[in-house]
């Protein structure tokens, strides 16, 4: 399998994905180097994305019956931003913080995806929240330009490990119980152990949703964002959505106290709040990149994040015939997606 399998996606699910990328100083010390020489043997995000998805069908054709990544090669994409001054920390509102000319060219290196449906939550506080941006030297920093390069690592051993457990806890679980044998969970297992001992605290750089985006993820944006568009052959391969990691928690907390205010019952609710203590794990120079995937082709242009605010903003006032004429145009752009999951 090789060539354009990134096009046309081989007929996989639609998959979107919410990544955050961190200056190099937020990384413990004993990761930095190896993320650091990772990002620098760049590549197009095109030819990433095709290495990923060819991977990860590889893994589930292989023999043996392990589905999982070895971690033995990973993928960690690289992004930059305007340069900060040195020991300044840019607050949530400045223009520093939003990094207004949106982040750079990306690239990134590796061999490995992530298995199936799979949830991002982090498993331990930030130690990088808080450090300033010259903590880490001149490591992180593009000298010629005067650019900040920020890294996602793609963390495929522990990403597949939650993957699966919440694969094992769901309505499907008997089924993975038969196609993920006990005894490549309990390797991976010893797989997960030895990453979390290496690396101690980790913070899970990514979280992916297939057949549709999570209302609460377009929370994070505002129409004015920066915006990514990649087309090939009249068609939208995917629409990346990018913004400041301070600006996208402030905008999840407004959501979050309106909401509780005047819908306390609604499920994005839990959604957003969790989210929200996702985020806060993070460096606050982070930037927060929305990447839609192939389902880009069937919605864009699309309006969701503004439907979001609207909707809040219209129950935070009471109005209740706003919030659902809001609703009833994410409702009709995005159930028809969701409900490809269960056609035949």
């Amino acid at each position: 399998m090789t060539g354009n399998l990134y096009r046309g996606q081989a007929g996989l699910p639609f998959s979107s994905t919410l990544r955050v990328y961190e200056p190099l100083e937020a990384f413990p010390e004993g990761q930095r180097e190896a993320i650091r020489s990772a990002g620098a043997r760049t590549a197009s995000r095109a030819a990433v994305e095709n290495a990923e998805l060819l991977a990860s069908l590889g893994r589930i054709t292989r023999s043996g019956g392990d589905p999982f990544p070895t971690g033995r090669t990973d993928l960690v994409r690289v992004t930059s931003i305007p340069g900060v001054p040195p020991g300044r920390t840019p607050q949530p509102g400045t223009s520093d913080a939003g990094a207004a000319a949106g982040p750079g060219t990306e690239a990134g290196l590796g061999t490995e995806a992530g298995l199936g449906t799979e949830t991002g939550l982090g498993t331990g506080k930030g130690a990088g929240s808080g450090l300033g941006p010259d903590a880490g030297g001149d490591a992180g920093r593009d000298t010629g330009s005067g650019r900040v390069l920020l890294y996602c690592p793609s963390q495929l051993v522990l990403r597949a490990g939650l993957a699966a457990n919440a694969l094992m806890e769901g309505i499907h679980g008997p089924l993975a119980e038969m196609l993920i044998p006990e005894e490549q969970r309990d390797k991976h297992q010893e797989r997960i152990d030895q990453v979390k001992a290496r690396d101690g605290a980790i913070r899970v750089h990514t979280r992916a949703s297939t057949w549709g985006i999570p209302f609460s993820w377009f929370s994070l944006f505002m129409e004015g964002d920066h915006k990514d568009v990649v087309e090939s052959g009249g068609r939208i391969l995917t629409v990346r959505v990018w913004a400041p990691i301070t600006e996208a928690i402030e905008r999840a907390r407004y959501a979050v106290a309106h909401l509780a205010l005047a819908a306390p019952d609604l499920d994005m609710l839990d959604d957003l709040a969790q989210l929200t203590e996702w985020l806060e794990l993070f460096h606050v120079n982070s930037m927060v990149e929305l990447d839609y995937g192939a389902v880009a082709d069937k919605v864009y242009p699309d309006e969701s994040p503004m439907d979001i605010r609207l909707g809040i903003e219209c129950l935070a006032e009471g109005d209740m015939t706003g919030a659902a004429a809001a609703y009833r145009r994410l409702a009709s752009r995005w159930i028809p997606i969701r409900q490809l999951a269960r056609a035949s």
